[in-house]
């Protein structure tokens, strides 16, 4: 872990220590040469809220490795901080970077309820699942205030909608009466992201998010009301917790998880910058192993774009890391699985008994 004399220097609460450089800008802070700085040029950032009124809120995915889909984030940025997160350099788009900003400048669409109501409402959209937290987390701390999620799910449940939910965050249970009520009929799917059951590894690799436990016991309260829950295990890294991947399925079956998943970690754009400055700074002892295993899944590189690869990697230790995986679902889910949308049940005329 991280050594004693550069704690002063590491900003707790963070996962990115560093700003990154924003392709889409002309001028930018560096710290090429710090011997000429009189003082630290960062310090640790606090969080900023930034107000957006977007034109629309659903997205339609057309990645081929994650089938048809449709999308919505509330929010851009993510306060939990996650180290290696994909949606980091979408952050760039916004005149923000990927690394600190994206954990500390949020923007919030106030006005997604209205707009999803709005677009499920057009009278050539026909019921498909729409996934809540495709890009950024819909349940981060702002939430809690916000309340902008919760919006949404009443949407759903009024139309009767089908929805998919990912998330990290134990706030979910918030919802479960809305959860409850869209399960009844077969309209909602939710998965728990859990990384890693070692608590002082996601305390610094994920570090505003709800604790292993937590998060199991999420997965428990939402399969004892009758929500169909499962767990992705994501992202696996080499090195860092890839050999935790048996006693996470176990502990996610045990709760009551239904389906499990995984990824592997990749480090496309700025992420991989960021994701080494963190890597040297807490486990300089085992940088070149974790490092060179990263490279080993992606051909030599950190990062791969290659629909259908990207995201479950190549060579020996993806075949070893996706063989663990199988043995340990094929042992622990044996007989389990989602239950299948009804998408039969959305009606644009709403649901007048309800709320």
């Amino acid at each position: 872990m991280k050594a004693e004399e550069s704690q002063e220097d590491y900003f707790k609460g963070r996962g990115a220590q560093i700003k990154t450089a924003n392709k889409f800008l002309k001028a930018q802070y560096v710290t090429d040469h710090v011997e000429g700085l009189d003082e630290p040029l960062f310090s640790a950032p606090t969080t900023q809220i930034f107000y957006e009124t977007p034109k629309k809120i659903v997205n339609k995915v057309t990645s081929p490795d994650l089938s048809m889909m449709y999308s919505a984030n509330p929010y851009q940025g993510c306060e939990h901080g996650c180290i290696y997160c994909y949606a980091r350099n979408s952050h760039e788009y916004w005149g923000f970077n990927a690394g600190l900003d994206f954990e500390s400048k949020i923007i919030v669409k106030k006005n997604a309820p209205a707009l999803l109501e709005k677009f499920i409402l057009h009278p050539d959209w026909h019921a498909t699942p729409l996934s809540f937290s495709g890009n950024t987390d819909c349940y981060q701390p702002l939430e809690r205030k916000m309340e902008i999620t919760r919006g949404m799910l009443k949407i759903m449940a009024q139309y009767r909608h089908p929805v998919g939910i990912i998330t990290k965050n134990s706030l979910i249970t918030r919802d479960i009466d809305l959860l409850k009520d869209l399960a009844q009929d077969n309209l909602v799917h939710v998965y728990i992201s859990i990384t890693s059951l070692t608590e002082e590894l996601r305390r610094t690799m994920e570090p505003r998010t709800a604790s292993a436990t937590k998060r199991l016991q999420t997965v428990e309260l939402l399969s004892n009301a009758g929500i169909p829950v499962g767990i992705m295990n994501a992202p696996i890294i080499p090195g860092l917790n890839h050999h935790e991947i048996p006693s996470i399925l176990k502990a996610a079956a045990d709760a009551g998880a239904r389906n499990a998943g995984m990824t592997v970690v990749r480090l496309n754009g700025s992420i991989g910058k960021i994701f080494e400055d963190w890597l040297r700074k807490n486990f300089p002892d085992r940088f070149e192993k974790v490092w060179n295993q990263i490279c080993a899944l992606h051909g030599g590189n950190v990062n791969d774009s290659q629909f259908g690869r990207r995201m479950s990697g190549e060579g020996e230790y993806a075949r070893t890391i996706h063989q663990l995986f199988v043995t340990s679902k094929r042992k622990f889910f044996t007989d389990r699985s989602m239950p299948a949308m009804d998408l039969t049940k959305f009606r644009k005329g709403g649901n007048l008994s309800l709320f």
